[in-house]
């Protein structure tokens, strides 16, 4: 037999998927078998797979045989830097170094930034996996290995699903600044850019056309010239939409390529990764935010861009 409390973070799931999260040995048969046969008790009572558990429940199993007992905890040794930016009891807003991936991608790397979250969230005994069965620590946002920048990470269940839900409603502003070829002429400094994007998952590519195809989705880039050079511009970019390889992509298509873009320009020598930042995020909620309504109007802004000091040396070189 085993008794389980439920916490905070895990209120509120369905009985069933709270089980399959705790336990990875059981399967969706077997959990439905036990609970037809009173193996699986809520405070006593028989209850249904689809029980909405909540806060100090007692998940009683009576099922030691098929219980596998594996937690979600991290024991590797990876790096421990972690650049926060903005940290509460509810959420960390951290700036990920370029080259980093945010999660485990196809060089199965254990250095994650979400590893390197719950090592840290461990060792301020914020997250103990033994004692969090389903839920742990999650990043609501993403972006890829090569670019650097702000990324918010959720240290409880009801943060993750209001953030989540308030960046699906573009209730959160999250701004970039890039590095690209070329000037833009006198008119068009800042204007927002509409087009259509054709995902190619096999090349990890994008394609940008300016008419819709069955298979493409609409995209919207606005930007903002913020500094130009005889050959090269700095830009503020606002995602309106937010797809794969959005910006790289968009402003490839209109000839302004990023700075050491080889996928979508070309190889640079003086930039090892496309120079894209993800450097201010801010909180722009219209409607009710829940536990973090306390961020409301709050705004934060990552410091020292890798790239802005070499952007300002290759420009000014050609003036």
């Amino acid at each position: 037999m085993r008794d389980i409390i439920v916490n905070k973070n895990d209120s509120g799931q369905r009985l069933d998927r709270f089980l399959a999260k705790s336990f990875p040995s059981l399967s969706q048969g077997i959990i439905q078998s036990a609970l037809r046969k009173n193996r699986i008790k809520v405070n006593g009572r028989r209850e249904n797979a689809d029980y909405r558990l909540k806060k100090n429940d007692v998940v009683r199993l009576y099922m030691d045989e098929l219980l596998s007992g594996k937690t979600h905890s991290i024991s590797y040794e990876i790096p421990r830097d972690l650049k926060i930016i903005y940290e509460d009891e509810n959420l960390l807003i951290l700036d990920k170094p370029v080259g980093l991936p945010v999660h485990e991608d196809n060089e199965n790397s254990p250095d994650t930034l979400i590893n390197r979250v719950l090592l840290y969230l461990q060792s301020t005994s914020e997250y103990t996996p033994e004692n969090e069965l389903s839920f742990r620590p999650s990043l609501c946002n993403r972006i890829d290995r090569n670019t650097g920048g702000i990324v918010i990470a959720a240290k409880n269940a009801q943060s993750l699903r209001i953030i989540s839900q308030k960046l699906k409603d573009r209730e959160l502003t999250k701004l970039y600044l890039c590095a690209v070829h070329g000037v833009f002429p006198a008119g068009k400094k800042s204007g927002t850019l509409t087009a259509e994007l054709e995902k190619f998952p096999e090349q990890n590519k994008v394609k940008i056309i300016a008419k819709k195809t069955p298979g493409s989705k609409i995209i919207k880039t606005a930007y903002r010239v913020l500094d130009s050079g005889k050959n090269h511009s700095l830009l503020e970019v606002n995602l309106l939409t937010g797809r794969t390889h959005q910006i790289r992509a968009h402003m490839a298509f209109i000839g302004h390529p990023l700075l050491g873009d080889g996928k979508y320009g070309k190889p640079s020598k003086e930039f090892k990764y496309q120079a894209l930042y993800s450097y201010k995020l801010r909180f722009d909620f219209n409607s009710d935010a829940g536990i973090l309504e306390y961020l409301k109007g709050r705004e934060f802004e990552a410091e020292n861009i890798w790239f802005l000091e070499k952007y300002y040396e290759i420009s000014r070189s050609f003036m």
